[in-house]
């Protein structure tokens, strides 16, 4: 095989390769996770899935309109899945606060020679910035509580295991030509 036809297999196969390679990496990271998850293994599982897991949305915002709807779903959430999962214990909310307040303090400085002056030096500065990052801060922490809601339902190894099992069926049901699971289920061609 040469690297265009290679190269065209890929793109014709596309869904189904995510499916199959995200499936099997999230079937790594449940096994390393049972066996030990504080084993080097299971980081490296977790690194991959993370790598993986952003090609897999990527992919999936610039062509789902091409998929059948089912797999870029399954793909959507197993991409998510794989994403989240080495950050569900950082706390956005807090680092997305403090980059608004320094930014908002840092601004401030320009309004100097402005009808805004009292705003651009002493504890006024302070105060707009700190009130900018605390709503910032509240809107991220709800954010960031929804994400981490189902970051952890998605996460969960038994969960991960059956996602990890529906995504490597979709996929071996896509390449043999049989369709998709979901035409299984509903009984559609």
């Amino acid at each position: 095989m040469d690297a265009e036809s290679i190269t065209d297999f890929i793109s014709a196969h596309a869904p189904e390769i995510m499916l199959m390679v995200g499936g099997l990496i999230a079937l790594l990271i449940v096994f390393s996770y049972v066996k030990d998850k504080h084993s080097k293994k299971y980081k490296v599982f977790m690194g991959l899935g993370l790598i993986f897991g952003v090609i897999m949305i990527a992919m999936v915002i610039s062509s789902y309109a091409e998929w059948n709807l089912f797999a870029a779903v399954l793909i959507a959430v197993a991409g998510f899945t794989l994403v989240i999962r080495p950050f569900r214990e950082v706390h956005f909310a807090v680092i997305g606060a403090l980059l608004v307040m320094v930014l908002v303090y840092v601004l401030l400085g320009s309004l100097m020679g402005t009808g805004l002056e009292f705003l651009a030096e002493g504890w006024p500065r302070v105060i707009v910035a700190f009130v900018a990052g605390a709503i910032v801060y509240m809107i991220l922490h709800f954010a960031e509580a929804i994400v981490k809601l189902f970051g952890k339902l998605f996460n969960w190894w038994p969960l991960l295991l059956v996602l990890a099992l529906v995504c490597i069926i979709e996929s071996i049901l896509m390449f043999t030509g049989y369709g998709s699971l979901y035409d299984f289920v509903t009984g559609g061609n």
